[in-house]
C-alpha cells in the first residue's frame, strides 16, 4: 500500500570535482544549535518514464531506490515550487499498479521503461533546535548519472539539498539559504536530479554544415502533422504563445488550462484529496461550455462529439461529489436542529445510508478514471489542441467576436429566469430554476474565457453570474436534500423507527426554497441592471 509524505526542499549547485569544501559552517544560522553528521549513504536509484519522457516533461518522477532509509519505489508530484508530494510504495521488481495509475493521465497506453540511473554518495547532516528537535537535513550529493535508454551518456556532478523536517516552518529554508549565499553557493538551475541527468546524458545533435534553412509558413499539411503528433505523444504539452491577440487565441488559451487541469487533477482524485473531484468536475464543464459558447470560433462539428464525452465524464465525477455534497448538507441541518426535535437512531441510519453510496461510487470513479473512454477523451482533447478546428471568426479581433457569444448566453439566462419567475411554485417551478442555473453556469465560465480580452465587463459579468449561480444551486439544494429525507424517512418507517425528525428537516428545506423564489426576483433585478459585457 502506497503512503504520501509532503516534501518541501530546495537544491544548490555543489562545488567541482576537487573544489572547495561544499557546506559552510551552519552552527551560526538562527535557530540551530547543532549539526549532527549522520554519515554517507550509499543510494541507487532507477528512474522510470516513457520513451518521449512524458513524466519528465510535466515535472513529474517515478523511481525504485535501494539503499538509505526509505528505499523502496517513489512517485513525486509537484504541488508548487520546492514542494512536492511523495507517494512511496515497497520495494518490487514492478512498477506498483498503485504508482502506474497514478500516472496513468499522462502516459496513457505507453509503457513505463528505465530511463536513467543515479548512483548517489549521500553525506548527511541534521540542523537540530536546542531541544534536539530536528529543523531540517542537509545533504552533500556526489551523482554519476548513467543513461538507460536514448543514448548511452554519463554525467557527474555534486548537489546539496536542504529538506524541511516534517510539520517545520518554510521559512526556516530561508534562514539556511542566506547563509548559503553568504558562502557563494547559489539555486541548482535544474528542478531535479532527474532533469540534470536527463539533460546531461542527451545525444548532442552534431551541428549542420552550411546555411541553415528558413522556416516555411505553417499550412494545410503542418496542421495534420501536428494532431498526428498529439496522437502518439498526447502527454506532452506543446509550446504556447503566451500573448493573445485573435479571438481563437483567447479561447484556445482558456482551452488549454481547462485540459491541463483534468489531466494534473486526474492523480488527486485517485488519492481522494479533498475537493479534487469537484475541481475536476468544473473543468469538464468549462470546456464543454466552452465549446458550445464559442461555436463560431471552434467548429462544433468537430467539438460537439467531444462535448458528449465531457458530459459522461461530469456526469461520472458527478455521482461521488454529489453524493459528498448531499451528505454534508445533511449533516449539517441534522446538527442544527435542537436535541429534542431529534428522535430515533437519525444520524446512524444517515451515516450508513451515506457510507454505503460513497463506498460504491468511489469504486465506480477509479474504474471510470481507468476505462479505455476516459483515456481516449484525454487523447482527444490533446488532438483538439494540437490542431484545433478553427472557424473563421477565430481569427478576428476579440473583442466583438466573444462579447457577442457572451451576451448571446447571457440572453438565453434571462429567458430562462424570466420563465421561472412566472411558474407558481412546484415541481415545475424547480425544475426551471435548475435550468436557469445551468445557463447561468455556462455564461459565467463563458465570461471567464472572455476576462483576459474584454477585462471589467466580463469580470463583472462573472460575479453577477455566480451570485445567481449560488442563489438558484441553494434552491436545487434544498430540492435534492428533499428527495434525500424521503427515502430516508421511508427506510426509518419500514424499520420501525420513528421518522419524525425527517420531516422538521423536510420543512425546514422546504423553507429555505421558499425564501429563495422571493429573494430571486430583486436578485435578478439587479443583475438585469448591469447587463451583460
Amino acid at each position: 500500500m502506497a503512503d504520501t509524505k509532503r516534501e518541501i526542499e530546495r537544491k544548490y549547485e555543489g562545488p567541482p570535482a576537487g573544489g572547495d569544501a561544499p557546506l559552510p559552517d551552519l552552527t551560526s544560522v538562527p535557530g540551530v544549535s547543532g549539526v549532527i553528521d549522520k554519515g554517507v549513504a550509499e543510494l541507487d536509484a532507477t528512474y522510470y518514464d516513457t520513451a518521449d519522457q512524458r513524466l519528465a516533461t510535466a515535472s513529474l518522477t517515478l523511481r525504485r531506490r535501494t539503499g538509505g532509509d526509505d528505499a523502496g519505489w517513489h512517485l513525486k508530484l509537484p504541488v508548487s515550487e520546492g514542494v512536492r508530494d511523495e507517494i512511496r510504495a515497497p520495494l518490487s521488481d514492478t512498477v506498483p499498479e498503485d504508482l502506474t495509475a497514478l500516472v496513468r493521465s499522462r502516459i496513457r497506453e505507453a509503457e513505463l521503461v528505465p530511463v536513467v540511473r543515479l548512483l548517489s554518495a549521500r553525506d548527511i547532516r541534521h540542523l537540530v533546535d536546542a531541544s534536539g528537535t530536528l529543523l531540517a537535513e542537509v545533504s552533500v550529493d556526489r551523482v554519476r548519472a548513467e543513461r538507460l535508454s536514448g543514448g548511452a551518456g554519463s554525467a557527474e556532478w555534486t548537489e546539496i539539498e536542504v529538506e524541511l523536517a516534517d510539520d517545520g516552518d518554510p521559512a526556516f529554508l530561508d534562514k539556511v539559504e542566506k547563509k548559503l549565499r553568504k558562502a557563494g553557493i547559489k539555486r541548482s538551475a535544474s528542478a531535479s536530479k532527474l532533469a540534470k541527468a536527463l539533460d546531461d546524458t542527451a545525444p548532442r545533435k552534431p551541428e549542420k554544415a552550411g546555411k541553415p534553412e528558413k522556416a516555411g509558413k505553417p499550412g494545410k499539411a503542418g496542421k495534420v502533422a501536428d494532431m498526428s503528433k498529439a496522437t502518439t505523444k498526447a502527454a506532452k504539452p506543446e509550446p504556447v504563445d503566451s500573448t493573445p491577440r485573435t479571438a481563437g487565441d483567447h479561447i484556445l488559451t482558456y482551452v488549454r488550462a481547462q485540459r491541463d487541469a483534468i489531466v494534473e487533477l486526474d492523480p488527486a482524485v485517485r488519492r481522494d484529496v479533498p475537493d479534487s473531484v469537484h475541481r475536476m468536475r468544473v473543468a469538464t464543464r468549462r470546456l464543454r461550455s466552452t465549446f458550445r459558447s464559442y461555436g463560431k470560433i471552434l467548429d462544433r462539428t468537430v467539438t460537439d462529439p467531444i462535448g458528449v464525452e465531457l458530459k459522461w465524464l461530469a456526469a461520472e465525477l458527478g455521482v461521488d461529489r454529489d453524493q459528498e455534497v448531499l451528505t454534508e448538507h445533511l449533516t449539517t441541518a441534522l446538527d442544527d436542529l435542537p436535541s429534542d426535535l431529534v428522535t430515533g437512531p437519525v444520524q446512524a441510519r444517515l451515516s450508513t445510508w451515506s457510507g454505503a453510496r460513497r463506498s460504491g461510487s468511489r469504486q465506480h470513479l477509479i474504474a471510470v478514471l481507468d476505462g479505455k473512454r476516459y483515456l481516449d477523451l484525454l487523447t482527444t482533447l490533446d488532438t483538439l489542441v494540437a490542431g484545433p478546428p478553427l472557424c473563421e471568426a477565430a481569427s478576428k479581433k476579440p473583442e466583438k467576436v466573444i462579447a457577442k457569444a457572451v451576451r448571446k448566453d447571457f440572453e438565453k439566462v434571462a429567458d430562462l429566469v424570466g420563465e421561472a419567475l412566472e411558474l407558481p411554485p412546484g415541481s415545475e417551478r424547480d425544475l426551471a430554476m435548475h435550468d436557469a442555473r445551468k445557463k447561468a453556469k455556462r455564461t459565467r465560465y463563458a465570461a471567464e474565457a472572455a476576462t483576459p480580452a474584454l477585462a471589467d465587463p466580463a469580470a463583472d459579468l462573472v460575479k453577477s453570474m455566480k451570485s445567481l449561480q449560488t442563489l438558484l444551486g441553494d434552491h436545487q439544494d434544498s430540492v435534492m436534500v428533499r428527495g434525500a429525507l424521503r427515502e430516508l424517512a421511508t427506510e426509518a418507517h419500514a424499520a420501525g423507527e420513528n421518522a419524525f425528525t425527517y420531516g422538521v428537516l423536510y420543512g425546514r428545506a422546504e423553507q429555505r426554497a421558499a425564501a429563495v423564489e422571493a429573494e430571486l426576483p430583486g436578485e435578478w433585478e439587479a443583475i438585469e441592471d448591469k447587463g451583460a459585457v
